[in-house]
């Protein structure tokens, strides 16, 4: 490795296109506040370097002379610049934390907004911890750029200037022999930085890692004590804590290398020009408030050039934070439409299949498989796990693009339609219905969101819901927890149905919407699904195959392919693999009854 690879600067290119990026992207809107914090920040400046020049003033006025009225005029102006400098420190520490507060609200809005557009291969490649954690805790580190850009730095970089001018004013040679100093700090800064980096993406991914361990313990707490689990997870979650704590550590010693490095240099240079500036005094070359004056401004200036060795080291920890941050807005959303796309007309809801083939990655989910689902009729999917029936469901909704064939609604292809008027068009009930925070009636209207209070009440009726809904505290406006923790299976089952009756849609994809109940809350369920299918094109995934003896249709898959299909009773008498499926549920019935 070469000595230039081996010191190349701390900051580099990438990261000052991040910086840059950050500072552009906002100064439209808040370019005054910009101003005003780097006005501030002179000012601040300006007075740590009066305060240094003063000390000239303060002793050889206030010591060495007999003026009384000079002794009064040099306290008041110290006084006026120490009022000042605190006000002006105090006004733009508001600013940038202001600013700071405005940007990552703006940033967390576009990240949302981009996981909104991301398809299911986005979060299926990703834990929810890991986005949670770059949205809540790398969104900070825009706003800790932003205050060490435009708090930190700038102003240390303007209070070392100002009081180096003084420095220079005071003795341009002792200025010059102290300047010494700054070579060797540099080098040792950027000697530091390739490791601070590597430490810090590292121990970025380890709080994702933390985060994702406390998110999946919060979501499956009731199997994880259920399988007494507790001991497993501890030693998951001690093991991702050391580690961070092991980067952290390292972080934390290379950038508190800087300080013992900053202070031994410093030392020698305060000695030497004490040394220098104590010989210029004693014969009478200089006078000792020239020499308090330089003195002092090296003194104070010592602090912002330790700031500044040991800026570079933390802006760069932060840095990974933010291209984290950005990495996550910059995914271009795979369930975002092409520009050429139309709204979906439903007119008959006759579904389509023509020579679809389609695989996860690199595994095979469907191959060349061609049917219809006939328009207001019912079609069941059957077959074992893995058979491709999910795939069918997601391609319809437009979840995934198949790798070759058409899926196609009265005659248009799905690809050329806007993902939103296709859902719009179609109501979904699944096995484990999914319910949001909020009330049951907020939760019936997510079918439609300007639904009337009747309307609602109405599909609750439909849905077998309204009933035990008025048995619930506050009824319609009973909250039903997180995930629906306060509502049994059957209920939320209800509430889910209720909500796509609401929906009014063509099309009604049913996921196993039984499978999970008991025989009674199943009794209450089929009959509202009844209601709900009457008219509409319906596809059903089944598990249970006792739910779809009246299907129109019954399409049974195995291995991503179409291997029978008919009618119950058809493909009973047939004797291949529905009927053996048939054959071992009613063995298992028979065993367990």
């Amino acid at each position: 490795m070469s000595l230039a690879e081996h010191f190349r600067p701390g900051i580099d290119r990438h990261a000052l296109r991040l910086v840059k990026r950050l500072m552009l992207e906002n100064a439209t809107q808040e370019w005054p506040s910009f101003v005003l914090s780097f006005l501030l920040l002179t000012v601040v400046s300006v007075a740590t370097g009066l305060t240094a020049y003063l000390m000239k003033e303060v002793v050889n006025s206030v010591f060495l002379g007999d003026d009384e009225s000079a002794i009064f005029f040099v306290a008041l102006a110290v006084a006026s610049v120490f009022v000042v400098k605190g006000a002006a420190s105090y006004g733009n520490a508001v600013i940038v934390a202001r600013l700071g507060l405005r940007i990552v609200a703006r940033l967390q809005t576009r990240f949302y907004a981009s996981l909104l557009r991301q398809g299911l291969d986005f979060y299926h490649a990703r834990r929810g911890g890991e986005i949670m954690n770059r949205f809540l805790h790398n969104a900070q580190a825009a706003r800790a750029v932003v205050e060490m850009v435009a708090m930190s730095f700038w102003r240390d970089v303007l209070s070392l200037v100002a009081l180096i001018t003084v420095m220079m004013v005071q003795s341009p040679l002792m200025s010059l022999c102290t300047l010494i100093i700054g070579p060797p700090a540099v080098l040792g800064t950027m000697f530091l930085m390739r490791k601070v980096k590597e430490f810090a993406r590292h121990e970025a991914e380890f709080v994702g890692l933390t985060s994702a361990i406390l998110k999946e313990t919060v979501d499956n707490v009731r199997v994880l004590k259920a399988y007494t689990l507790e001991e497993r997870k501890a030693h998951e979650m001690d093991r991702a804590i050391l580690l961070l704590q092991e980067r952290a550590l390292g972080i934390a010693r290379l950038a508190n290398l800087t300080v013992p490095m900053m202070e031994v240099l410093a030392g020698l240079t305060i000695a030497a020009a004490i040394m220098f500036a104590g010989l210029q005094v004693t014969r009478g070359e200089a006078d000792p408030g020239m020499f308090f004056s330089f003195v002092t401004a090296f003194l104070m200036a010592y602090d912002p050039a330790r700031r500044l060795a040991r800026f570079n080291v933390e802006f760069q920890r932060r840095l990974i934070g933010l291209e984290l941050f950005y990495e996550m807005i910059d995914t271009r959303g795979s369930d975002e439409d092409r520009e050429d796309v139309r709204d979906l007309t439903v007119d008959k809801g006759e579904i389509r299949f023509d020579r679809v083939s389609f695989a996860y990655g690199e595994s095979p989910a469907l191959h060349d498989v061609s049917f219809v689902f006939e328009a207001g009729r019912m079609t069941a999917l059957v077959g074992p796990s893995g058979a491709g029936k999910t795939t069918i469901l997601s391609l319809l909704e437009r979840f995934y693009d198949p790798t070759a064939g058409v899926v196609s609604v009265d005659g248009q292809d799905l690809r050329g339609v806007s993902a939103k008027s296709l859902r719009e068009r179609i109501a979904i009930v699944t096995q484990d219905p999914q319910l949001f925070e909020g009330t049951i009636g907020e939760n019936i209207r997510l079918g439609r969101l300007d639904a009337t209070d009747a309307e609602i009440e109405e599909a609750a009726r439909a849905a077998n819901a309204h009933d035990f809904i008025l048995s619930l505290p506050g009824g319609y406006a009973c909250e039903v927890g997180t995930a629906g923790s306060r509502l049994s299976g059957g209920q939320k089952q209800r509430v889910a149905i209720a909500r796509a009756i609401l929906r009014d849609a063509p099309i009604l994809l049913l996921d196993e919407a039984t499978s999970s109940l008991d025989t009674l809350s199943e009794v209450a369920v089929q009959e509202a699904l009844t209601r709900l299918m009457k008219g509409r094109t319906t596809v059903a995934i089944a598990h249970r195959l006792s739910t779809i003896f009246d299907a129109d249709h019954i399409l049974v898959l195995d291995g991503g392919r179409i291997v029978e299909s008919g009618r119950h009773a058809t493909l009973i008498g047939r004797g291949g693999l529905y009927a053996r499926l048939y054959e071992q549920q009613v063995d298992r019935m028979q065993r367990t009854a």
